[in-house]
């Protein structure tokens, strides 16, 4: 018997638009801080540098849509490494909803988008 758990309440987020009182806990995924955002600004729950992309795999993607499905396999294969910084995450998500911050302005094509399906498959018993 398959068992599947409820869908995370986990939200996506550019770091630049408003905070909302139902954000929940306020996670940015990125390395780098938000170009001319003041830190008070965000109202970050967690900063958690080690989840994002190696800078080597930033660097090779570019934001490049065309480069994006490598992008997500490789960025996967780097959370699959990345035990601790993702159990951070699933941690929170048991306590209510997360929004994950990025600042890219591609809001289709970058490492928050990989990072959201890749939480929702492991804790929907995908993966």
């Amino acid at each position: 018997m398959h068992i599947t758990r409820p869908a995370p309440d986990l939200r996506l987020k550019r770091a630049y638009d408003p905070v909302a009182d139902d954000d929940g806990a306020r996670v940015l995924v990125d390395r780098l801080w938000p170009r001319g955002v003041r830190k008070d600004d965000l109202k970050l729950t967690l900063w958690l540098k080690e989840i994002a992309p190696s800078a080597e795999l930033r660097k090779w993607f570019g934001h490049e849509p065309a480069r994006f499905e490598e992008f997500s396999r490789r960025y996967r294969a780097e959370l699959d490494a990345n035990g601790d910084a993702v159990a951070r995450l699933e941690e929170l998500l048991k306590h209510g909803r997360v929004t994950l911050l990025y600042a890219a302005h591609d809001a289709t094509h970058n490492d928050a988008v990989v990072l959201d399906a890749y939480l929702r498959a492991r804790l929907e018993g995908k993966r």
